[in-house]
């Protein structure tokens, strides 16, 4: 049956308990499904587990991050402190240079002069006196050799370097030959040698003149036999 109003139709008694009884079973329906925790509940609670895990997952990031930093906070202060052992030691060797270079040193000297080697020691007798004359004669160039020495004068004085020749025909002039070979004061004098004594009994300084007198006149007192 419809109703009087234009657009609604009027419902029968059939259809109002019909729908009332629809109505009922659909309470019921939602009733029973929050009483057991049907599967609409099942299915919503498990949606909150991920993020619980999520959370944890997180957590677990973190701490793993606070340790890097301080993994690397730790390796940053050994090396701080190597490298501030490291500067001390090296401020304290320098101060230790510093202090050396500082200390006061002795000038350096330079070395001695070698000493100048001990006269030559020769005896007071004619093998003395004739090798001091030899050495005298080597250092000036004057040519001679021991036996041409000796042997003139053995001839001249037997080797008495006071020996004088009163007799000759220089005595009978005034300038008697005097001496171990003889010779003449003005011979003497013209041929005395430098570093040698000027008197003429003197018996090195009688043989290096008288030798030097030689070498001029006939090339060495060797060449002398008479």
């Amino acid at each position: 049956m419809r109703s009087n109003h234009s657009g609604y139709t009027r419902l029968s008694k059939v259809h109002k308990f019909s729908a009332a009884g629809l109505g009922a079973a659909g309470a019921a329906a939602v009733a029973f499904a929050v009483v057991s925790g049907g599967p609409a509940m099942a299915d919503a609670r498990p949606a909150v587990k991920p993020v619980a895990f999520e959370t944890k997952a997180l957590a677990g990031q973190g701490q793993g991050e606070s340790a890097r930093h301080a993994d690397e906070a730790a390796a940053r202060a050994k090396t701080e402190a190597a490298a501030k052992v490291k500067a001390e030691a090296d401020k304290q060797r320098a101060e230790k240079q510093a202090a050396n270079r500082s200390t006061d040193r002795k000038p350096l000297q330079k070395p001695a002069a070698p000493a100048a080697p001990a006269p030559k020691a020769y005896g007071n007798d004619l093998e003395g006196w004739i090798a001091q004359a030899l050495d005298v004669m080597k250092a000036k160039g004057i040519p001679g050799s021991y036996e041409g020495v000796k042997r003139n004068i053995m001839r001249e004085s037997t080797g008495n370097p006071h020996a004088i020749n009163d007799w000759d025909i220089n005595a009978v002039n005034g300038v008697p030959s005097k001496g171990l070979l003889q010779i003449i004061d003005p011979t003497f004098k013209a041929y005395h040698v430098d570093g040698t004594s000027w008197d003429i009994y003197d018996p090195v300084a009688n043989i290096v003149a008288s030798c030097n007198y030689a070498a001029d006149k006939y090339g060495s007192m060797d060449n002398v036999n008479s």
